[in-house]
């Protein structure tokens, strides 16, 4: 079992920055893959960014490739979402997420392959 608790998130400008971070309890993190999803007003949960158990392979939606930046410390239990260039469209609750059963090399980006979530974190990028 997985506990996820995010924190980073605020009102940013367009093209600021901001660093969330996802602290975790539980011996399953170590060994899971892990992602950030994001869902605005109105729209469906969608996949950001994830990372393998070993950071050995990441993997981005286009809608932020070269902009965000994910990553993780085994050590510390914590995932980071580095957020550069940030974009009024970028405004959402960002969750983090667990995906215990995802060991090897893959990064999954559907939400089902995810059991484990944060209660997220509100980001808002004015214009």
């Amino acid at each position: 079992q997985v506990q996820l608790v995010e924190s980073g998130g605020g009102l940013v400008q367009a093209g600021g920055s901001l660093r969330l971070s996802c602290a975790a309890s539980g011996r399953a993190f170590s060994t899971s893959a892990m992602g950030w999803f994001r869902q605005a007003p109105g729209k469906e949960r969608e996949f950001v960014a994830g990372i393998t158990w070993s950071a050995d392979s990441t993997y981005y939606a286009d809608s932020v490739k070269g902009r965000f930046t994910i990553s993780r410390d085994n050590a510390k239990n914590t995932v980071y979402l580095q957020m550069n260039s940030l974009k009024p469209e970028d405004t959402a609750v960002y969750y983090c997420e667990a995906a215990t059963s995802y060991r090897g090399s893959y990064v999954p980006v559907i939400s089902y392959q995810y059991n484990y979530w944060g209660q997220g974190t509100q980001v808002t990028v004015s214009s």
